[in-house]
């Protein structure tokens, strides 16, 4: 864990950070677009939040727990980022919108299809005065077919797009993962878009449209269950912590408590076979090769699951380690935060207004030095005057 810092201004950055200059204006909200725009504040960027009255983003109420009026849900997502509030149902707010539009250099939002444009704010009317624009709009299912504009939130794509069903144990119902991971997905998605259209602009003078769904994010991120289905023809079910190309990879449970192992190659279950006293298993046809484990998984796991039962967990990961192959307990998230390398991912900041603060780092860093707090998660319209005086329409 780093020691307490004071975020600074947005104008004295501590390091030389590669978006410093970069204007982005946020219309987003819940998670994707404010993970996407927060990564862009991480890097240097001048995020501007907008919000609206009262309310703010929904993720301000979603707690507890709670840091002040905050949950710390938003807290985790809103770093280095000012918030405006304006009520954009209003011919007020909207000119203000547009205002602050003219001097941005990226805008992301994820309100349902056909909304921004209604509202006057959609790319092809703002690049007219903005050429260099780039906007990014963030879905739940796209902007066309049979599913375009329905709304959806993570659990709901990750039951359309087939995660679920792969998520779970054997013969039990699906389940959704323990974190909103499409979209954190769709989230990086769209910052890497908007990067490269960012470069690009920098050739062309002209800014790009970025569209990201979580759907097609989702789809995009089941990789090799997608390959699986595509070109083998199989339909995947939950596997609990099997992996359905690789055996054995998955979690066993050792006398105290479970740990997983990774071997992901011939080699690394010749050593696995080592390391538990039985290197003939490693010579055996069934269990030579990967291909040959994949078939014959319902022999060799049962064995491996009675063989790992008879001993602690340390006193097999000891053995494993000893041989380089990848195992690790299974631990719980305040485990992670007890060890070195979790308090190392942890940033003590100063919040004037909530006092200390811990926040997961990003997990960038640059020339050996991670990417630094300027700004912590902004109180509800705390910059509105600041940032629409910047714009001359305060």
């Amino acid at each position: 864990m780093t020691e307490p810092t004071e975020a600074s201004a947005p104008g004295a950055p501590r390091l030389d950070l590669p978006l410093a200059g970069v204007r982005v204006l946020d219309l987003s909200r819940v998670l994707a677009g404010p993970l996407c725009t927060m990564i862009l504040g991480d890097l240097g960027a001048d995020v501007v939040k907008i919000e609206r009255p009262s309310q703010g983003d929904d993720t301000r109420s979603w707690g507890p727990p709670f840091v002040g009026p905050d949950a710390a849900y938003f807290l985790a997502l809103n770093r280095n980022k000012r918030s405006v509030v304006l009520d954009l149902g209003s011919e007020e707010g909207l000119a203000a919108a547009r205002r602050l539009t003219r001097g941005a250099d990226v805008l992301v939002e994820n309100f349902r299809p056909g909304l921004m444009r209604r509202w006057g704010l959609d790319h092809e009317t703002l690049s007219r005065e903005n050429p260099g624009l780039v906007s990014c709009s963030l879905t739940a299912f796209g902007e066309e077919g049979e599913l375009a504009g329905r709304p959806g939130y993570d659990i709901v794509v990750q039951a359309v797009s087939g995660l679920m069903s792969v998520t779970g144990e054997r013969g039990g119902r699906p389940v959704k993962v323990g974190v909103a991971l499409l979209d954190v997905i769709a989230g990086l998605y769209a910052a890497v878009g908007i990067l490269a259209a960012l470069r690009e602009r920098e050739r062309t003078g002209r800014g790009r449209r970025v569209t990201v769904s979580l759907f097609d994010a989702s789809v995009a991120a089941l990789v090799n269950q997608a390959a699986n289905v595509l070109m083998g023809g199989s339909v995947p079910g939950p596997m609990g912590t099997e992996h359905p190309n690789i055996v054995p990879y998955q979690a066993f449970e050792a006398a105290d408590r479970p740990f997983v192992l990774a071997a992901g190659n011939d080699r690394l279950f010749e050593r696995t076979c080592e390391a538990i006293g039985r290197p003939e298993l490693a010579r055996d046809p069934r269990f030579a090769t990967n291909e040959a484990r994949v078939r014959h998984r319902e022999v060799l796991v049962p064995l491996l699951a009675e063989i790992f039962r008879a001993r602690p967990a340390a006193e097999w990961l000891e053995a494993l380690a000893a041989r380089s192959v990848p195992a690790a307990l299974i631990r719980r998230i305040d485990e992670v935060f007890d060890s070195p390398e979790g308090r190392a991912m942890v940033e003590v900041v100063r919040d004037p207004a909530r006092g200390e603060l811990r926040l997961v780092a990003s997990p960038v860093a640059l020339d050996g030095r991670r990417l630094p707090v300027r700004l912590p998660p902004p109180l509800l319209g705390e910059h509105t005057r600041e940032v629409l005086g910047e714009a001359g329409a305060g």
